[in-house]
């Protein structure tokens, strides 16, 4: 992305104070990564603790954000589902892919949610481009894309929530999950688009890869980060 283009999309942080950068290396059940969420959030929006950005993996499983449609869940017994505080609608979390959640003080950085998700669209396509894959947006789809012949594919999801101005949950990038594994559901209510991955597409697959793309792309919109514990 042109530097110009980076700057409309900074989200920085005035103080320059780092971001703890936390990568967890075993999978984390999603009830146990939802209340550490909620407790490091709470911990920030009240000065007692400072951001955080966390890589994780899930075990398979289908979470329904707050605009789920019952319809759209095509195979309950599948996988477990969970219900999430996240906006969006169904997706689908698994080993492979490489879960983002971003507890960041937008009191800090601007109480301004639309240019907070834009700057994760930012971030995601800057993050894809230095692994060889050319992401965008598309009006009404949230998300990153992917041009293909023929169609449109998304490999990378977005769905955030934001409390006391402080955000979590987060985002999703599909680096090499089974893809087969999104038929359960209807990914984000989406049924006319298919999805894909770095290892789909031909793209370096490989999850150490993908986290120093993340993070490198994350210091130029986001600001600097601190290599930290991951919460236990």
């Amino acid at each position: 992305m042109l530097d110009r283009t980076l700057n409309s999309l900074a989200f920085l942080r005035p103080d320059g104070l780092a971001a703890d950068w936390a990568v967890s290396p075993e999978p984390v059940e999603y009830p146990a990564a939802v209340a550490a969420m909620e407790a490091r959030a709470s911990a920030i929006a009240h000065g007692q603790a400072r951001e955080l950005v966390w890589l994780l993996q899930h075990p398979a499983l289908y979470t329904a954000g707050v605009s789920a449609r019952p319809q759209d869940l095509i195979d309950s017994d599948r996988f477990p589902v969970f219900q999430s505080g996240r906006g969006g609608q169904f997706t689908y979390h698994g080993p492979g892919q490489r879960v983002v959640y971003l507890m960041l003080d937008l009191n800090a950085r601007g109480r301004d949610v639309r240019a907070f998700v834009s700057a994760l669209e930012g971030w995601l396509i800057e993050a894809l481009a230095r692994l060889g894959v050319a992401g965008d947006v598309r009006p009404g789809r949230v998300g990153v894309w992917v041009a293909r012949p023929g169609r449109e594919d998304k490999i990378a999801a977005i769905g955030v929530k934001v409390r006391r101005w402080v955000s979590f949950h987060g985002v999703a990038l599909n680096v090499a999950p089974d893809l087969s594994h999104f038929s359960g559901i209807v990914p984000c209510g989406v049924s006319e688009h298919g999805v894909t991955s770095l290892a789909d597409l031909g793209a370096p697959a490989t999850m150490d890869a993908a986290d120093t793309a993340l993070r490198e792309s994350f210091v130029n919109i986001f600001g600097a980060v601190a290599a930290s514990a991951a919460p236990a």
